[in-house]
């Protein structure tokens, strides 16, 4: 037997919930304040607020989450959130130099940019 379909699948809803519960964190009000603070400075002086940038982020982790245990969108949302994952870095990298501004959402550097590649091979195994 063949266990790599039942490893996609698995992997497949954890990441679904990862990623939507992710997503849902940007609508609570001390994330969301957290998050849009992480956004760095040539981001923060556009038309586009950072909380509006934070609603955008979090819609886009949900709408790829619930297209992830959609088959016929599984591919499209697992190149979305590649896309989404090396997009958001610059944020995450900005925050893991500020630990006492940002908590435990500033993970450290090497740790975060691990934890981003092993997302992004996950993502690629559910497509394969």
């Amino acid at each position: 037997m063949n266990p790599f379909p039942l490893l996609q699948s698995v992997l497949t809803v954890v990441l679904a919930i990862m990623f939507i519960g992710m997503g849902v964190l940007h609508f609570l009000p001390g994330p969301a304040r957290t998050m849009a603070a992480m956004i760095p400075a040539p981001f923060r002086y556009s038309t586009i607020t950072p909380r509006t940038l934070v609603a955008f982020t979090g819609v886009c982790e949900i709408a790829g989450g619930i297209g992830l245990l959609v088959p016929p969108t599984r591919l499209a949302a697992v190149v979305c959130l590649i896309v989404f994952l090396v997009a958001v870095f610059p944020a995450n990298a900005a925050a893991a130099r500020q630990p006492e501004r940002f908590g435990r959402l500033a993970v450290p550097f090497v740790p975060r940019l691990i934890g981003q590649l092993v997302l992004i091979i996950a993502l690629v195994i559910v497509a394969l």
